[in-house]
């Protein structure tokens, strides 16, 4: 079932009188429960793709709808409404709030959904387990390792049980091993809970991981292809 579509949608950046295309023309779908790879060089658009998808930004031209639902048009009080309660973000530094604990920031965006205190309790307690974090849970993102705070924000961005996963360079700043390990944990709860994942990398170690690979350059999808990974 489909869940993203995108109809010719361009991103121009405007500086004085000069225009430059960050995406251009570019059109494509995704169906629930993907776990589809955004890659390409530096510049190749994968960014702002992510961020089009994830409503942080509009397209110049064309259309976005998510769930059925036309976004591309919304105001930014729309915009926000829906990243709250359907999109989970992953980012590449982690973004974890410093003086909470890792229970505390997974329990964050449940916090601002206004779930009940029980609910809060019994989903953060699963979601550290499913990563691995559960004796960790107390601790700070500042006693926490790279890849120890990755997994975390991965359980913040499942909490609200959203839609969709959006990941930008989810294991740049990590080693090769904990990379590895932030993706099988990333790759299973896809399996486990039937969230949509797409993450934008330009690591070929990572390619392997998505069922899905989607190639941009220069603002363009130049290769779409749909493998059986495991």
């Amino acid at each position: 079932m489909e869940l993203i579509k995108v109809e010719n949608v361009s991103r121009v950046y405007r500086i004085g009188e000069v225009q430059t295309y960050a995406l251009r023309n570019v059109s494509l779908t995704i169906q629930r429960g993907e776990f589809t790879a955004l890659v390409g060089p530096s510049g190749s658009g994968k960014t702002t793709l992510l961020q089009i998808l994830g409503c942080l930004d509009q397209p110049s031209e064309g259309r976005v709808w998510i769930d059925g639902k036309e976004v591309s048009q919304l105001n930014r009080n729309q915009r926000a409404d829906l990243r709250r309660g359907s999109i989970g973000f992953i980012f590449q530094f982690f973004a974890l709030i410093p003086t909470l604990t890792a229970y505390e920031n997974v329990e964050m965006p449940l916090l601002l959904n206004g779930t009940s205190a029980a609910e809060r309790r019994q989903r953060v307690l699963d979601l550290l387990a499913a990563v691995g974090m559960s004796e960790r849970a107390n601790h700070r993102p500042n006693q926490l390792s790279g890849g120890e705070q990755q997994r975390v924000a991965v359980a913040r961005a499942l909490a609200p049980q959203p839609l969709m996963i959006l990941a930008d360079e989810p294991t740049a700043n990590l080693d090769t091993e904990n990379g590895q390990q932030v993706m099988e944990i990333m790759q299973r709860l896809n399996r486990e809970t039937g969230t949509t994942f797409i993450f934008a990398t330009h690591d070929p170690r990572l390619f392997g991981y998505a069922r899905r690979t989607i190639v941009l350059r220069d603002g363009q999808v130049v290769e779409n292809s749909q493998e059986s990974h495991p």
